[in-house]
């Protein structure tokens, strides 16, 4: 296969047609769309496989977005507001973020933004209407936001000031070691971050699949794959990673 494999592990939820008796796992079909669009394969990573195997078959790694995570997990109590995603998938990933190879490229959306945070030793706002006054990072609002030139969030979506889709209530407060912030949205809102050490990792806070007919947004998965099938290439340059 000379495409590259991108990784994305799955969320879960009741099955529809059986809500009561079972559970499915699921991956929203446009982060599917934009992956195949890029060029890459999207496979899908079920809870309850082994990191190590996942890792040796994948040349990218995206994080969707999901539930929110669990805040005993950065040591907060649970906000009232706060719907806990499963631990299972939080769990899978941070080992899948612990044991990574360095050239690996990650990208996070929405949940993913705010994984990489935690995985890093931040944490979050539970609740953003509590400290902007405001709800209208929720429910898919088109928001403008500020990007840092001279960044690789800037030289991936290719410009300084991009528009996106906002669909969270959390976000980014203290920012995880060897992370820096790279854009913000107009009330102060973290929107992008990314690794300070020039890793391709990248998390990005507003869903760019949910806007493919937006230049910036189709850059960035192109870009991420870009960057999986350089990975690969190099794997293969030498036999291991």
């Amino acid at each position: 296969m000379n495409k590259p494999v991108v990784g994305i592990v799955s969320s879960v939820a009741p099955d529809p047609a059986d809500p009561s008796e079972r559970q499915v796992f699921t991956v929203g079909k446009p982060y599917i769309d934009r992956i195949l669009e890029a060029g890459g394969v999207p496979l899908i990573v079920p809870h309850g496989l082994d990191a190590a195997d996942v890792l040796e078959l994948i040349d990218g790694w995206m994080i969707i977005g999901g539930r929110d995570i669990d805040p005993e997990l950065y040591g907060q109590t649970q906000h009232p507001k706060t719907e806990v995603e499963a631990k299972e998938r939080f769990f899978l990933e941070k080992d899948l973020f612990d044991h990574a190879p360095e050239g690996l490229p990650v990208l996070g959306i929405c949940y993913g933004c705010q994984f990489l945070n935690i995985a890093r030793g931040g944490d979050l706002i539970q609740h953003l209407p509590d400290v902007v006054g405001h709800g209208s990072h929720s429910g898919g609002t088109t928001q403008s936001y500020a990007v840092d030139d001279g960044t690789l969030t800037a030289a991936t979506l290719g410009c300084e000031t991009v528009e996106g889709r906002s669909y969270h209530h959390q976000a980014i407060s203290h920012v995880g070691k060897g992370l820096v912030v790279t854009a913000r949205s107009e009330d102060g809102t973290i929107e992008a971050v990314e690794d300070e050490g020039g890793r391709w990792i990248l998390g990005l806070q507003w869903h760019p699949e949910r806007t493919p007919e937006n230049d910036s947004s189709r850059r960035v998965f192109r870009e991420f794959v870009a960057q999986a099938r350089a990975f690969k290439e190099r794997k293969g340059a030498c036999g291991t990673w």
